[in-house]
């Protein structure tokens, strides 16, 4: 009997899962899927690991938040996979705080712990909570493992993770964490493989997606990243301010009367794409738009993206590699080749030709940069993190 791992990534509106077996040297996709829970009618959606539409199924809303989602998917697995055995599921956990630097089984004490941290993370904390408990309702015996954003930046020294504020905060845990640690613990990985005689060089990551953030790379580790004690910082996002002068925050708040709550939904839900543009919060939207407003909100994604590029290579002190990943960096030719435009300066020379085609390198021959698309797997690195767990928690079928 083989052993499995169900892994879990919470996102804003939906949550994305790959049943993964872990036998083999590297977790092999069985299946994956999706659980939209916020549509007018919730739904569950698997695909085999080629694609292939394996089933679909919806319930009524009142089911949404119950756990009925995450039996079908249980459920499921039984049928489909039963010959296997479910070994413990794995979570996307956004926010670890000063504490987790690696991944940790979940016990009561530790989610009660995390769930201290949604101030730190109010959009995303909650929703990767939210199925520990329906799980834990639902399998009680049933190991969980949580794998945080926050671990691979988890090294960040001063001054890249110092605010500018008195030092009595910084005891208390304001600092710097940065996020996506698990796709860029991934892409990182995968660089590795790919040009191996890049892998120790200077190197930036582009996540660029709804949420975006840089990591600056130096021996495949994070040095600086643009996130900062939230997911709010850095660059332009779908619905996120990104990067602020803090002095709007207080001008809000004493001369146009909002609220705190108000300013927490306002930069979190009503800012970024959405609020320049006016209309979406979508990068395909605004791109085949020919509103004049769409056109500045990508203007200003891509001017803040190449700025914190620079940002990100000053504390390299020089660039050799840019990577872009994510939704957006793997997918919208024409932002990677605006802010390869920006970047000219630096020596970034983007080939129009394979940047087309998204080719896995894209760099033209003159760029002094290598430049490359690589897709992000974050649910992989969840599984591989749940194997190493399970093995060193002397699970004995993962020894055998």
């Amino acid at each position: 009997m083989s052993d499995t791992v169900l892994v879990l990534n919470s996102g804003s509106s939906s949550i994305k899962f790959g049943l993964f077996e872990i036998a083999a040297a590297d977790p092999i996709l069985l299946c994956k899927g999706q659980l939209d829970e916020h549509e007018a009618k919730p739904r569950l959606i698997v695909k085999s690991a080629a694609g292939k539409d394996l089933v679909e199924t919806w319930r009524d809303a009142s089911d949404a938040d119950d756990g009925h989602l995450f039996a079908d998917v249980l459920a499921f697995i039984e049928d489909q996979f039963g010959e296997r055995s479910l070994r413990a599921v794995g979570h996307r956990i956004v926010h670890g705080g000063p504490d987790y630097s690696g991944p940790v089984v979940l016990t009561d004490d530790i989610t009660a712990k995390l769930q201290a941290l949604t101030p730190l993370a109010p959009l995303h904390q909650p929703r990767c909570l939210a199925p520990v408990r329906s799980l834990a309702a639902l399998r009680p015996g049933l190991t969980q493992i949580a794998c945080f954003d926050t671990a691979f930046h988890h090294g960040l020294a001063p001054p890249a993770s110092r605010f500018a504020i008195p030092r009595c905060f910084e005891a208390r845990g304001v600092r710097r964490y940065g996020f996506h640690g698990l796709s860029f613990e991934y892409v990182a990985g995968r660089l590795a493989e790919i040009a191996p005689e890049l892998a120790a060089r200077r190197t930036v990551i582009a996540h660029l997606g709804n949420g975006a953030s840089l990591c600056a790379l130096r021996d495949g580790r994070s040095i600086d990243t643009t996130m900062g004690l939230t997911p709010l910082d850095g660059l332009v996002m779908g619905t996120r301010c990104g990067t602020i002068d803090p002095g709007v925050l207080l001008y809000l708040q004493q001369h146009e009367n909002m609220s705190v709550e108000d300013v927490q939904h306002l930069l979190y839900h009503e800012s970024g794409l959405l609020g320049v543009s006016g209309t979406s919060a979508d990068m395909r939207t605004l791109l085949a738009s020919s509103e004049a407003a769409s056109r500045e909100a990508v203007d200003l994604f891509t001017f803040r993206a190449a700025q914190q590029v620079a940002m990100m290579a000053t504390t390299l002190g020089g660039l050799d590699c840019l990577i872009f990943t994510g939704g957006i960096g793997e997918h919208a030719k024409e932002i990677r080749s605006a802010i390869g435009e920006r970047l000219a300066w630096l020596g970034v020379r983007i080939d129009a030709a394979a940047n087309g085609e998204a080719r896995e390198r894209i760099n033209g021959g003159d760029s002094a940069i290598e430049v490359f698309v690589i897709p992000t797997n974050e649910e992989l690195t969840i599984a591989r993190h749940c194997a190493r767990m399970l093995r060193a928690m002397g699970t004995p079928a993962l020894n055998s």
